[in-house]
This record gives C-alpha cells, structure tokens and sequence, in this order.
C-alpha cells in the first residue's frame, strides 16, 4: 500500500535492550511515570507504536559500515516505543511524503522530519529538536558551485517528490527545472546517468548519498534550513504532555545527539 513495505520488528522492552537499547534510566524513569493509560491510547492505538521511516537519510533510516540499521527517527521510535511501554512496528516507506500520507491516514504514529509549515498543517509537531543546513549534491566537473549559480534554463534538479524541498524550490527557481523524483536510490541513479545536474535536499542526506557517488560534491554556501521535530497524526491531544516532555529529555540528557552521530548525521546548521 503507497509503496511501503512494513517491516514489523516486534520489539518488547527487553527486545529492544538486546538491539542495543539501553535500559530506561533512573533519570527517566518520570518520564516513564508519565506514560499513563490516556497517551498510551494517544500516541500507539493499536497497543504498538508504528515508526514511519525511509532509507537513505541519516535522519531517518541507514545502514552504517557494520550493517547496522541505524537512524535518527528509527532511533527515536525505539526509545519513546521504551518509554510508553509498548512494542514498537517499523513501516518503511519509500520517501517522506508517504510518511507524512501514512501520519494523516493513521497508518502509522510518529516519525521525525522537517516541520515545514505545510506539513503542520496537516500533522502535530514538537519544538524543534535538529536543524540542518539544505544544499546541492554536484558532479566534481560541474561549474556551478553555489546555489546562486543554478537558476539557468536547462538545468535540471532534482528534488524527493512530495519534499519540503519540491516546495521551497518551485517557487524559488524561475529557469532551472525541479524534476521530482520517487526515492533517493533513483536520484543516486539519474545523476549517475547524467539525468540531474543537480539533486537538493539536507546536507545530511546530500552527505550520506555522496558517499555512494565518489567525485560528487556538496556545496559549501546553505539554500535554506530544515527545523526537524517528532511529527505524530493529529488529534492526539491526550498524549501531548509525554510527547513534549519526550522531547525535553532525549535532548537534555544527549540521547539525542547519540542517536545523530551513531547515523553519522552531517550537515547541522551553522550561525552565519
């Protein structure tokens, strides 16, 4: 259904320790506390927290050099399906649009992604918790370097269908074309083949899908910023409390910047 495949990993507590889960803290064990029948409901209805995901971006779902799978919103899913003591359903999609799709048609209870405002229109996100810096993915022989330089007819770039990025760019590029396209695996193709000269998104994507086109590059200069936040379908008021104070704590206790280097997140936000 929409391309996805789930990939339900059953995962109890004690499941989820032996997949390199660390037991819940005492630190969080109000956190814990805080996980009452009223969110339980809220936030996992079906009695198992359903994890949107989609390959290729460190921010949601990798493999790293030991053939983990490993990611920030996998991660994240993992711990906060701990903390409200339910089991956790990873459901793997093909790009983040069917994520956002999967969150309004209840198909699934959470992810992690940039909370654009269109997409706040449509689903309820926390405060902020990563920002990044979105770029261009370049051939090495390319003469264009920065942002600036590829509004120019003919030139062709892609974008994930459905992304923030399709959004921001259609309005912004007057000659360039913005090509959509259906997942990350067939951008790596197109700019392989030549069909692209050009692919923008996160630099922690552009990053990630470098490393699999040696002698491309990432630009330097930043076209914009992405506020990425834990996303969960609408209508889910009674889980609210947990959800914010989940967020409070993977981010003051430093689980969550483990979880973005364990990924090999690149591309955080500088100050300008």
């Amino acid at each position: 259904m929409f391309g996805l495949r789930a990939l339900v990993l059953g995962l109890t507590l004690a499941v989820s320790a032996c997949a390199g889960l660390s037991p819940v803290p005492a630190a969080s064990q109000s956190l814990v506390a805080q996980a009452t029948a009223q969110a339980r409901q809220a936030l996992a209805p079906t009695g198992v927290l359903r994890v949107g995901v989609y390959p290729g971006s460190p921010t949601s779902l990798v493999q790293n050099a030991s053939g983990q799978r490993t990611g920030v919103a996998l991660e994240l899913g993992q711990h906060m399906a701990q903390q409200l003591g339910v089991p956790v359903q990873v459901v793997e999609f093909a790009r983040v649009a069917e994520i956002i799709d999967g969150l309004q048609r209840g198909q699934v209870d959470m992810t992690f992604t940039n909370a654009s405002p269109a997409r706040a229109r449509v689903v309820t996100f926390t405060r902020p918790l990563v920002q990044l810096e979105l770029g261009l993915l370049l051939p090495a022989d390319a003469p264009i370097t920065r942002f600036a330089q590829i509004d120019q007819a003919g030139l062709r770039v892609g974008v994930s269908q459905g992304s923030s990025s399709q959004a921001a760019l259609a309005g912004q590029l007057k000659l360039a074309q913005v090509v959509p396209v259906a997942s990350l695996d067939v951008a790596q193709q197109m700019l392989r083949a030549g069909q692209l000269d050009a692919f923008a998104t996160n630099k922690g994507i552009l990053f990630e899908m470098r490393e699999k086109l040696p002698g491309f590059k990432v630009s330097d200069d930043r076209w914009g910023l992405e506020n990425l936040a834990i996303a969960v379908p609408q209508g889910r008021d009674a889980g609210q409390d947990f959800l914010t104070a989940f967020a409070d704590e993977v981010t003051r206790t430093g689980r969550l910047a483990a979880m973005a280097e364990r990924a090999g997140l690149r591309g955080l936000a500088k100050p300008e």
